[in-house]
Formats: C-alpha cells, structure tokens, sequence
C-alpha cells in the first residue's frame, strides 16, 4: 500500500500519467477481490467496508426494483447493519420479515420457503454468523432463492478469506465483504453485484464504479484490499487448518476444565469464532480479570459500545451475560 500513499499519488479516475498508474492498481486489486469470491471483475463496487455494501446492496436492489414487490425475508440473528438497514425500509413502508434459528443458530429451510409471498423481492441471510460462526446453508438459500426468482442478498463478512465462497454456484447476487477481517486494512470493501442486478446508488456525484458509488478512489485501501484478498486465497487451506487446530484446542480447554460451555457445537462453524457461554462468572468479569492476557468480547465489536445483550445469544435461548465472544488470528 505505501507507494500509492506518496509515489503513485494519481487520482484513478484521471486520465494522465499519474492517475493512469492509480487505475492500473485499482484494476488489479478489482480482479483479485473477484477471484476469492469466483466473480467477475466488473461485478466488484468498491465501497468503505461491508456497512456500506449492506446499505447499497439492500436498500439500492430496493429501490430499483419496487415495481417487483415489497417485502423481504432476513433473519432475526443477523449483524445490525442488516437489521438496521432492515428496520429503516421498515419505517419507508417495506415489509420485513424476520426468521428465527434454533439452538445451533441455523434458520429452516422450510420456514424460508412458507415466508415466502408473491411479493417477496430480496432474501437476506448472513453466510457465518459474527458471534458464534454458524455457517448458514446458503447452497440450499441461493438455490430457494433462484426457484423463486428472488433477489439472494448474502452478508459474507465473516466468510470471504475463512472458507470458500463461490457466488455463482451459490446462486447469490448480492454480496458484502470487508478487508479488514482477514488481515486487509480497515475502511475498505466491496459489494458484489450479479451481472444483469439493478440496483440505485446511495451516494451521488461522480461516475465511479459503473455510477454506483461515487467519491474518489482511496487506491491505498483498495491496493491492500486486493493484496489482501490474494493472499488469502493463496493460504486458504492451510489458514483453515491452523485457525480449525486452535479453535479445538481452546475450546478442549474450557471444557475439560469445566469453564465454559461451547455454543452451537453441533453445527457446521467457520474456524476463527468460538461463542462460550460460563459456568461459574460474568462475562465482563472474566474480561476484566484476563484483559491482559486476551483481546476478547462479549459480542460484535460494532454494538459493544451500546449497553446491551447479543440479540444473537439472546435467540439462541442462552444466557447472554455470561457468554463471551473468542476470535482466533
């Protein structure tokens, strides 16, 4: 990233020398953030972090397809930008519906398809959960999505450099990433967009990124997006095996030693997030007491400022207090 912070300072959107070297970078790093995701280049926005995609992806497919219907499904468990964005449609007179999971946080298939109207527009579902990395069928979502001619909207936040994600075999044409979840900078990162989905911009002025997002290309975060992106392709295997062997170690330690309880056990999670629920201590507590030790929470970053329990512990029936949030680098 740093030569483009001073050396190649062009702005890429201008057709001399300098900005031609800009462009040139920003369409690399453009094809390797569609390489992890099995895309197309041209599919790739660049935007300042998933927030942003979210709020593009949803509420711009909205907008550009309301003569099509209303109403949207998501999931009672996913990050607050999704419900937020959710909650504001809400408030404009979109209808939303929210499905719940079980105790291994996982949605029904057969829920999904009875949610469905002749007005449903947009599926939303996140690929692994931020707090207790559940992976979500999300084959069996896209191919429900495709059988019905919905729009497939997928928060792959927490996916995009963990496990494989391949958008067209998973019938997804919406997808959110951010860099800085597997080792790239923060305040960068992208929506995919399927070839053929409208969708309004949601900020205007320049012809950046097809028109979707204007603003000037911030082409040291873009470079490192990339770079980010291609290497995490490139260890993806042996990254999965080192995160998986810590995962159960850890998680072998709290239970041999009577510590802790593992949330959502029995089903199919990401290998870098452990939900553990306490036997014998307050959450906050044990954060105070092994603040030296560990960098640990009690839910997603992006709410641990608002006084508040997980509204995602809290569907799975589990006492939210007590449970603490574990991410393995």
């Amino acid at each position: 990233m740093l030569p483009y912070f001073d050396e190649i300072f062009g702005n890429a959107s201008s057709n001399h020398l300098f900005g031609k070297q800009a462009k040139q970078a920003v369409d690399n790093a453009r094809e390797h953030v569609a390489k992890i995701i099995n895309a197309k280049a041209k599919e790739i926005v660049f935007t300042s972090g998933a927030t942003e995609a979210i709020n593009l992806g949803i509420k711009g497919y909205l907008q550009s397809n309301k003569n099509i219907g209303n109403h949207i499904i998501t999931v009672k468990t996913e990050h607050k930008a999704v419900l937020s964005t959710c909650e504001y449609l809400e408030s404009t007179g979109t209808d939303v519906t929210y499905l719940g999971v079980d105790k291994n946080g996982l949605i029904s298939l057969k829920e999904l398809k009875e949610a469905i109207r002749v007005d449903t527009l947009l599926i939303c579902i996140m690929y692994v959960n931020n707090e207790i990395g559940v992976i979500q069928d999300i084959d069996a979502m896209g191919t429900i999505a495709k059988e019905n001619n919905i729009a497939f909207f997928c928060d792959a936040t927490q996916a995009v450099g963990k496990i494989p994600v391949k958008v067209e075999e998973s019938n997804i044409d919406l997808l959110c990433l951010s860099a800085h979840k597997f080792n790239g900078p923060k305040g960068i990162g992208a929506l995919y967009v399927k070839e053929g989905i409208k969708i309004t911009p949601q900020i205007h002025g320049g012809s950046q990124e097809n028109s979707l997002r204007a603003g000037t290309y911030n082409t040291p975060l873009i470079v490192g997006l990339g770079k980010a992106c291609e290497l995490a392709l490139l260890e993806l295997d042996s990254n999965y095996k080192k995160l998986k062997e810590k995962q159960v170690a850890l998680e072998k330690h709290y239970q041999e030693n009577n510590l802790g309880t593992i949330n959502c056990k029995a089903a199919n999670r990401a290998p870098h997030i452990t939900s553990i629920s306490l036997n014998n201590m307050e959450a906050e507590e044990y954060l105070m007491l092994n603040a030296k030790e560990m960098a640990i929470s009690t839910g997603s970053a992006c709410v641990s400022a608002i006084v508040e329990h997980s509204h995602v512990i809290n569907e799975l029936n589990v006492n939210s207090s007590k449970t603490i949030r574990i991410s393995y680098l």
